[in-house]
């Protein structure tokens, strides 16, 4: 029984790590339309994508998750009403008066709470969390907010922590103003009736505006009812939403999308023109008399009445017709955007698996047994969190090969990814140092490392909240072949030094306070961080290298002592100095685990110090929000180093070596 199962526990965990890789189609029309409509493609942040992402990652700047609890007074024994982040995006764009009163805004500074003039506790009662509050909670306070956030210094180095929660509440209320006018008007009632008296008095308002233009008579009336029409999708166009109107013809580029109030503008009169006649965009006289002489000779775009009816049907309910319009408008993508509806599909259901996430419980899981066997020495629950670290990892390399094959580039493009290339290689490492030392000690920290840069990668405050993490590349970075070797070889030296340091990590503390450490394996131990420092120097000094020729052909200088050029020196040089160190005999086993610790800190600044100074070439990465995460790691380091640097007679696992000797003798 022992022997089959951790082949059987790893079998559930595969199956449970899998299965949510296709997403459901839902029991109902509505669900399953719902879901259909999820992956229809759009243009956003530069890129396609489906609304199933533009969702996702929108609710996660405004709620902090990835799906709406629409009743978040309710305990843990009821059962509140919730929604996915597709579902919720549709009530903003169909039913922006019924997203209103959505309580989907979370604001946590009671500072802010007050300037909003909210309560500030909770009470069922009057179905208040006191963390969650709806759009027509705050529309009162707008004029007071809008002020307060024009005192905000643009330089969030110099705001407080109270500007930058409104500038926070800011970013997520301008979303939701925004998203209400993507597919329509926000304030219209019956789009598939407004649409279709714009385009049928089209030729007669834009006769009568080249007739104005050219000093002759004109229908006041068909002028008058045109530029009314043309003034609502002006300012639709003006809220600068995604782009959902694809063009004709395949391998279109993505700047060829248009917004929805673009492509109603153009067949009669034209954003260009409008913003020229308005003042905000002259234009010269030539394109303006062309722009005039081409009035009226385009057709509205078939998408445009396919997303009128599906917003109309979705808005009254008729949910078999929304499935439908939904239906006849990918079959109508089909042959021009074949790739695109591919793409999007694959993100999708990317999306709904949530590789990251299960790999996050994995190996959460695996350290919990790691230590079990430590407490029992249960070689099955050794097994069992072996078989649960390779799950893991298996789902941690198919979510990086996924996210390749969506963005189409190498797996470390931004600190988000490289945080998730971080972890897989840590984990990597883990499992090989366990192959050769049946300790544990490798699971226990490949377990760890996968863990901890998967939750600064995915946490509550982490790297995925505020953005979408697979954004459009800088010019200065685009290039996938510098992408595959510099980034991708610099990175792997940050997780072997990482592995290194987490190592001398478990060496500390399990030395001051188990009896886990033996001599032998004390010896192993440094034997091990040794040969990972070995492979951290080179590929550290491999991937400086050539980031250097990358900044020569991109910039014209191969070093310019920038903040991330100096971080990346410092590791070469303090993994240089660790085992030129160890191989003068300067150093024993102990010195080698207390350099390894501060090896940690000085990865740690040159993977997140440095980006947090906003300043040099490599500033593109700039943030501020894990400042205190960052102090924090290093104090616990710094701790760590002094308990390294006690006598050794009060290490509790030296004590019962020593006793161990004793008995012997």
């Amino acid at each position: 029984m022992k022997r089959w199962l951790p082949l059987f526990l790893a079998a559930v965990a595969a199956g449970w790590a899998f299965s949510a890789w296709r997403v459901p189609s839902g029991r109902t029309d509505r669900d399953a339309a719902i879901a259909e409509f999820g992956r229809l493609p759009i243009v956003f942040s530069g890129r396609v994508q489906p609304f199933d992402s533009l969702a996702r990652n929108s609710l996660l700047q405004i709620r902090g998750k990835q799906s709406a609890n629409y009743e978040p007074w309710k305990g843990v024994f009821e059962k509140p009403q919730t929604a996915s982040a597709t579902e919720w995006l549709l009530e903003v764009m169909c039913q922006p008066s019924l997203a209103h009163t959505r309580k989907v805004f979370r604001i946590d500074h009671p500072d802010l709470k007050g300037l909003f003039g909210l309560p500030a506790d909770g009470d069922a009662a009057r179905q208040d969390d006191g963390k969650h509050y709806s759009w027509s909670q705050l529309e009162p306070s707008l004029e007071a907010f809008k002020k307060t956030v024009s005192e905000v210094p643009e330089n969030a180095a110099n705001q407080t922590v109270f500007q930058k929660a409104v500038m926070r509440q800011h970013n997520a209320m301008t979303l939701f103003m925004r998203w209400q006018n993507i597919l329509q008007p926000m304030d219209a009632t019956n789009v598939v009736a407004e649409y279709a008296a714009y385009e049928a008095g089209l030729p007669a308002g834009v006769a009568a505006f080249q007739a104005r233009m050219a000093d002759q008579p004109f229908d006041t009336n068909a002028l008058t009812a045109t530029l009314t029409h043309a003034q609502r999708f002006m300012a639709m166009d003006g809220m600068e939403t995604p782009l959902v109107i694809p063009p004709a013809g395949q391998g279109r580029a993505a700047s060829s999308w248009q917004r929805m109030g673009s492509a109603l503008l153009d067949p009669g009169l034209p954003s260009e023109l409008l913003n020229h006649l308005t003042g905000r965009n002259p234009l010269p006289e030539a394109r303006f008399a062309d722009l005039i002489k081409s009035l009226g000779s385009v057709k509205m775009k078939a998408a445009v009445g396919q997303y009128a009816r599906l917003v109309d049907a979705y808005r009254a309910g008729r949910f078999p017709e929304f499935r439908q319009a939904v239906e006849a408008y990918i079959t109508a993508l089909q042959p021009d955007h074949a790739a695109e509806l591919a793409k999007v599909r694959t993100e999708q259901k990317f999306n709904h698996w949530a590789p990251f996430y299960k790999a996050i419980l994995l190996y959460m899981t695996a350290f919990l047994l790691v230590g079990f066997f430590w407490v029992t020495l249960s070689e099955t629950s050794r097994n069992i969190a072996w078989w649960l670290i390779f799950i893991g990892l298996l789902v941690h390399s198919l979510g990086l090969v996924t996210r390749m094959l969506i963005e189409g580039r190498p797996p470390v493009t931004n600190l988000y990814s490289s945080a998730v290339f971080i972890g897989w290689g840590a984990v990597v490492l883990g499992l090989v140092l366990e192959r050769f030392w049946r300790n544990a000690i490798g699971l226990a920290v490949g377990s760890i490392l996968g863990f901890v840069t998967l939750i600064i990668a995915h946490g509550l405050h982490g790297l995925s909240k505020d953005a979408d993490t697979l954004p459009m590349m800088q010019a200065v970075l685009d290039t996938n072949l510098w992408l595959s070797t510099h980034v991708v070889i610099v990175t792997l030296g940050y997780a072997s030094t990482y592995v290194a340091g987490f190592l001398a990590i478990l060496y500390v503390l399990l030395g001051l306070v188990t009896k886990i450490i033996t001599p032998e394996m004390a010896r192993s131990l440094t034997r091990a961080v040794y040969g990972i420092l070995c492979f951290a120097t080179l590929f550290s000094f491999v991937g400086t290298v050539l980031g250097g020729i990358w900044a020569d052909q991109s910039w014209g200088r191969f070093w310019g002592w920038d903040p991330k050029e100096n971080g990346a020196l410092i590791i070469v040089m303090w993994n240089a100095l660790i085992l030129h160190a160890r191989w003068g005999g300067m150093v024993k086993e102990r010195g080698v685990m207390i350099l390894a610790l501060v090896g940690n800190i000085v990865t740690s600044w040159s993977w997140f110090g440095t980006n947090m100074l906003g300043i040099g070439l490599h500033s593109y990465g700039a943030m501020d929000a894990a400042f205190f995460w960052l102090l924090a790691f290093i104090g616990s380091q710094v701790l760590l180093i002094g308990g390294g640097l006690l006598p050794q007679r009060l290490w509790r696992s030296w004590q019962g070596a020593a006793k161990s000797a004793a008995a012997t003798r």
